[in-house]
């Protein structure tokens, strides 16, 4: 992944935001990354990436994430769908 391709598409957070975040900040916790332009706040996809992140820095190995942004934009769509259909899903059990 390269430093400015977005963690967050959401909030179109950067990887080299997060990392800078990171070191500045010195965030005790993962949920803090939330101060880094809202990273985490929007559909929740990159929270478990922001949690890698966070603990790949605490232990001082370099702050990245495997794949290239397009292959992690096509996970964030087919994760959306997968979750819109389970609410969908959810919603037509409860009528």
């Amino acid at each position: 992944m390269r430093p400015d391709e977005p963690v967050c598409f959401c909030f179109k957070v950067s990887l080299h935001k997060v990392a800078g975040f990171l070191d500045r900040e010195q965030p005790r916790v993962p949920s803090q990354l939330s101060e880094c332009l809202g990273a985490g706040t929007g559909c929740g996809w990159c929270v478990p990436d922001l949690e890698q992140l966070h603990d790949r820095w605490q232990r001082g190995e370099p702050v990245t994430l495997p794949g290239s942004e397009s292959e992690r934009a096509l996970a964030r769509s087919r994760w959306r769908q997968d979750r819109r259909a389970e609410r969908e899903a959810g919603s037509q059990t409860s009528d």
